[in-house]
């Protein structure tokens, strides 16, 4: 992308090839939202394909996407659209490649797809500078209590509260000025968005980070995270004194700031509960900017409630985006963001971008830019 915000050349190849089919008529791809004047070109410019878009400022329907996907040798989908075996049933099997403008794909029957030999794209790496960033504002945010304090204000309250030494107070990030020379920050998942987040925070004087790791990992995963890890220590050094991998105990117990980035499903569901948050400091915080699921809502709002942490900040949550003014987190010292983490105009463009051309590959059959493991033995 160049940096007046249009598409670069990048993929033109993907773009230029000209897609044929054994059927003898233009390969159809659906697309379930318009992507804006900078991408759709890239789709109703080409004279060698159909499109067919859903064209309302608004989720597509569900029957609309029923009626239409039949036929599609490529659909186009948002994280809103949920690719099933309805959907896939009604397609028919023509269906080649399903293409999502995300990095998750929980909306994707993903065994389903790999038992009919249909390809995946999705959009990971273009969102981390844009989640980084927003994982380091909730961290100011949690920490400073941004939604209880911003409430005083909002609410007119500002004249009658009483100023006092301690009031509005919270535990401070960076550890310069501070009373304790030491900030140790932990991440529950390390890949490239946590690693990025640490990039901004060594700035503020994070002494330490700590990362919880797969055990299952191979031995020579587990070689290259060594590797890795003590390039990046070498890197931040001599403000960061260490970089080592944890167990989820020592995590909770040692984070001033906790940050969860790993992936959804069942295995990560709830990671963090109960158990998890009772063995956290009491001036901590808890950001997720991962995968609302990770995180037990109820056990989060009781943990602030009791005050076994401090607060928290969220760009995902456990049932979103069905969260009224009631829900129980609403009205504590969490701060919640409307899941906005990719919600750049950069980084929005360049995920509609990367959605299109790993369609139109999967379409002419071609190498997709970044394609998910649909194999049935492949791990998500």
């Amino acid at each position: 992308m160049s940096s007046d915000g249009s598409i670069s050349a990048a993929a033109s190849s993907i773009r230029l090839t000209s897609i044929s089919s054994h059927l003898g008529k233009k390969p159809k791809i659906l697309v379930s939202r318009d992507l804006g004047p900078n991408v759709m070109p890239l789709l109703t410019q080409r004279g060698d394909i159909e499109v067919v878009l859903w064209t309302q400022n608004s989720a597509c329907d569900r029957k609309w996407l029923l009626d239409n996907v039949k036929g599609a040798t490529g659909i186009v989908v948002m994280i809103t659209d949920l690719v099933d075996t309805e959907l896939l049933d009604a397609a028919g099997p023509d269906l080649k490649v399903v293409s999502t403008m995300s990095v998750g794909y929980e909306h994707i029957n993903v065994p389903e797809l790999g038992k009919r030999h249909i390809r995946i794209g999705y959009t990971p790496d273009v969102l981390t500078d844009a989640v980084a960033d927003i994982a380091v504002m909730l961290a100011l945010m949690a920490g400073r209590n941004a939604n209880g304090t911003m409430g005083i204000v909002r609410d007119g309250l500002w004249p009658r509260t009483i100023w006092a030494p301690f009031a509005l107070c919270g535990p401070q990030l960076s550890t310069f000025g501070s009373l304790s020379s030491t900030r140790t920050i932990g991440f529950l998942g390390f890949g490239r968005i946590s690693q990025a987040t640490l990039a901004r925070l060594v700035p503020f004087g994070i002494t330490d980070c700590i990362y919880v790791s797969n055990p299952s990992s191979s031995s020579s995963k587990k070689e290259r995270n060594r590797i890795r890890d003590q390039n990046l220590l070498e890197q931040y050094q001599p403000q960061l004194k260490s970089l080592r991998a944890v167990d989820k105990d020592a995590l909770a117990r040692e984070s001033d700031v906790l940050f969860v980035l790993t992936p959804g499903g069942p295995s990560t569901k709830h990671l963090v509960n109960e158990q998890f948050l009772q063995k956290m400091k009491k001036h901590s915080v808890l950001i997720n900017v991962g995968r609302g699921s990770v995180v037990d809502a109820m056990a989060l709002a009781k943990a602030l409630d009791k005050g076994w942490i401090f607060g928290a900040g969220v760009d995902v949550l456990e049932g979103e985006p069905n969260i009224e003014r009631d829900h129980p987190l609403v009205h504590t010292k969490c701060n919640i963001l409307p899941h906005i983490g990719s919600a750049t105009f950069e980084t929005r463009l360049a995920m509609a971008t990367l959605a299109v051309d790993n369609c139109l590959a999967g379409v002419a059959g071609g190498t997709m830019p970044t394609e998910l493991d649909t194999e049935p033995s492949g791990g998500q």
